[in-house]
C-alpha cells in the first residue's frame, strides 16, 4: 500500500502520514458519536450516502459497511492523496465506495440521488457552507437525511491547571481560524441556515468530551498541538520562546494525573429533505 505524502495547501494541517495518523486517532475518539448520529438518522442497508469532506475515509469505510453490498458511499474530498488511499482500502476490503476529487464548489451530484449525507469538520473551513448545503439538498431524495458534526464553540477548549503560555497557544489557534476563510464555530449557524434552505430539522444535540492525561481522548487535542502550535508560531501568533514554554508547560500538566482537558464543544444537527 502506498504511503500518503504531503500535498501543498490541501489541508490546514497537511495530508502527510503524521496527519493521517492524527486523523485516525481523532476518529477513534469521535467514532461513537458518529455512529450514534448515523443511527439517529436511520442510515441503513441499501442506501446511497455521501461522505462530504471524507479525508482518508475512516467514516466512509464504516458507512460502506452500514449500507452493505446493495448500497454505496460517495467520498468527496479535495485531497488526491487521501482519495487514493480510500481506493486502495476499497480494493482490499471490497467495499462499495466511490470517490470524487473536488472542492465543494465543484461538487457534481445528480438530483434526487442520495439517501443521506454525513459531514464532520468540513463546513468550518469554507466561506460558503450555505451554498454547499443547498447543493446537497437538491441531491437528496425526499426523506433523505443529513448528519452534520461541527464546532459550536471552539473556545470552550481549556486545560486545568491553567498556564499563561498554554492558554495563549490555544487562543492563538482560535485566532488563526478566525482569520481564515471559514467560520470555526459554524455549528451555531447551522439550524437557522438549514431551515432557511428548506430542510426540516430533525434533532440537535451537543457533543462534549473531557479527558485526563492517561486517557485516549487527551491524545486527540494533544496531537493537534504537536502539529499546529509550530504552524501558528510561523504565522506570528506565538514567539519561539512562547512556543517552547507552552510545550514545556503541557508536559508538566500531563505529569499531574488530576489535570483535565475540556475539548471544544460540538453540535450534531440532523435534518431532512421534505
Amino acid at each position: 500500500m502506498s504511503t500518503p505524502t504531503q500535498e501543498k495547501n490541501a489541508y490546514i494541517l497537511g495530508t502527510d502520514l503524521d496527519e493521517m495518523n492524527r486523523l485516525g486517532l481523532q476518529h477513534q475518539v469521535w467514532a461513537s458519536e458518529a455512529q450514534q448520529g448515523w443511527s439517529n438518522a436511520g442510515f441503513s442497508a441499501g442506501m446511497r450516502l455521501l461522505d462530504l469532506g471524507s479525508g482518508p475515509g475512516f467514516c466512509s469505510r464504516e458507512l460502506a459497511k452500514i449500507v452493505g453490498k446493495e448500497g454505496s458511499v460517495l467520498a468527496v474530498d479535495k485531497s488526491e492523496v487521501y482519495l487514493n488511499y480510500i481506493q486502495e482500502i476499497n480494493k482490499i476490503q471490497q467495499l462499495k465506495i466511490e470517490t470524487q476529487l473536488a472542492e465543494f464548489d465543484q461538487l457534481d451530484l445528480a438530483h434526487d440521488s442520495l439517501d443521506g449525507m454525513y459531514c464532520r469538520w468540513a463546513l468550518a473551513w469554507i466561506p460558503n457552507p450555505k451554498e454547499i448545503l443547498a447543493k446537497v439538498l437538491k441531491a437528496l431524495k425526499p426523506g433523505g437525511k443529513i448528519v452534520i458534526h461541527e464546532y459550536y464553540h471552539w473556545m470552550t477548549h481549556q486545560i486545568n491547571p491553567a498556564t499563561a503560555a498554554v492558554d495563549k497557544a490555544i487562543r492563538g489557534c482560535y485566532d488563526s481560524f478566525q482569520n481564515a476563510s471559514g467560520d470555526i464555530d459554524v455549528g451555531k449557524a447551522l439550524p437557522t441556515m438549514l431551515s432557511e434552505l428548506g430542510y426540516s430539522i430533525s434533532s440537535t444535540r451537543p457533543m462534549s468530551k473531557m479527558a485526563r492525561p492517561h486517557e485516549l481522548t487527551w491524545q486527540w487535542p494533544r496531537s493537534f498541538y504537536t502539529v499546529y502550535w509550530p504552524k501558528i508560531k510561523e504565522m506570528g501568533y506565538l514567539t519561539e520562546e512562547e512556543l517552547e514554554t507552552a510545550f514545556r508547560e503541557i508536559k508538566t500538566i500531563e505529569a499531574n494525573p488530576s489535570s483535565t482537558l475540556l475539548c471544544p464543544l460540538l453540535i450534531e444537527v440532523i435534518a431532512e429533505k421534505i
